[in-house]
């Protein structure tokens, strides 16, 4: 078990969809999986700043201003200047961003139903603990979220 637990991350990435170019496809349009994450976080917040989606998903400024834009020419994502600060601009859903994020919201909780579905009521719990117990010791490490090396 000890020298597989890469193997096994590895696996489970593939098997997520997390290596894919295009992790979803709503209303026509092919989205990049830090696009879907992008309009996740947009959605769940109340009106983000850019640099406040970017820090929540550890990505660099220019690397998230380029998906801004391209989201922007989309019409998923609309930017707005802070009326007290034009420097800072804010983020909100369109409403074609907003039926994206739906359709894509629906796809992964149907995806994760099904493949819930082969398990015992036991053996999800224990698998949703587990993941719950794994996020909370990644937000303690002194490595998470950077590359090693």
């Amino acid at each position: 078990m000890e020298s597989n637990k890469r193997e096994m991350f590895q696996m489970m990435t593939r098997r997520l969809g997390l290596l894919d170019k295009n992790c979803c496809n709503a209303g026509g349009i092919g989205i990049s999986l830090v696009q879907s994450h992008i309009l996740y976080e947009i959605d769940r917040r109340h009106h983000p700043s850019i640099q406040q989606v970017a820090d929540a998903l550890a990505i660099d400024i220019t690397t998230f201003s380029r998906q801004i834009q391209s989201l922007v020419k989309l019409g998923l994502v609309q930017k707005t200047p802070l009326p007290t600060d034009r420097r800072i601009y804010i983020l909100s859903l369109t409403t074609q961003g907003k039926f994206v994020a739906t359709v894509i919201d629906e796809q992964m909780n149907h995806y994760l139903q099904e493949v819930f579905s082969h398990m015992s009521e036991f053996e999800r719990d224990m698998v949703i603990n587990a993941v719950k117990l794994l996020n909370e010791s990644m937000a303690k490490s002194s490595v998470c979220c950077t590359p090693i090396g």
